[in-house]
């Protein structure tokens, strides 16, 4: 039995913190796992840069609120999911999320969570796992799941490593030359493709014994 594990921003929504960003005009809110690979590095700057500005975790909720999935790609999840096992690794946060996740239909969604103070205040972070995606699909594999893998940025690598195969999905320029050996794809239609060929392989035969 075959299983596909896809990153959320970036690969089926835009960047929530990237639109944040633009809704409140700091430009310092859209870096993102794309050009930052210290996860904590990154989450310690937004959470110090939301203090000082005073925005709180109802001010990101209002933004993801409003977004909707990237173009195709409710109609992508919808065409995998009739041939697959899909499950979405994303080291987004459960409290933002589920307005974007109600768009995709529900797929299962694995992710963070944020801590927050009585005025919703965002004072931390608290991981599902460290290295979650990682170790995701490590245990899917020892569940003989054979795992299919795609995502976007820096976070995402170890988790295409890990599976028995995968991709890029467009990956910026600096992660497309510094990993060249693993596969990047553009549109939606090259992804399904490369995830048919694998399903394709890892397809099983069934047989019947009599009682």
């Amino acid at each position: 039995m075959a299983l596909v594990c896809l990153d959320l921003e970036g690969v089926l929504v835009p960047e929530i913190w990237i639109a944040f960003a633009e809704a409140v005009g700091i430009p310092e809110f859209r870096r993102t796992t794309r050009d930052e690979p210290d996860y904590d590095a990154l989450m310690r700057f937004r959470i110090e840069l939301l203090g000082r500005h005073n925005l709180k975790l109802p001010d990101i909720q209002r933004v993801a609120g409003t977004m909707e999935p990237l173009p195709g790609a409710a109609e992508f999840c919808a065409k995998l999911r009739e041939r697959a096992q899909v499950v979405i690794l994303s080291d987004t946060f459960e409290q933002f999320a589920k307005p974007l996740m109600a768009k995709l239909h529900y797929p299962t969604l694995f992710c963070n969570s944020l801590i927050t103070s009585a005025d919703g205040g965002i004072t931390g972070y608290r991981l599902r796992q460290t290295d979650g995606k990682k170790y995701a699909v490590s245990a899917f594999k020892s569940m003989n799941l054979k795992v299919f893998a795609a995502g976007d940025s820096f976070n995402d690598l170890r988790m295409i490593v890990e599976a028995d195969s995968g991709c890029l999905f467009r990956a910026p320029a600096a992660i497309r030359r510094d990993y060249p050996h693993i596969p990047c794809v553009d549109g939606y239609d090259e992804l399904l493709g490369l995830i048919e060929k694998f399903l394709t392989r890892h397809s099983g035969t069934f047989h019947a014994f009599p009682l």
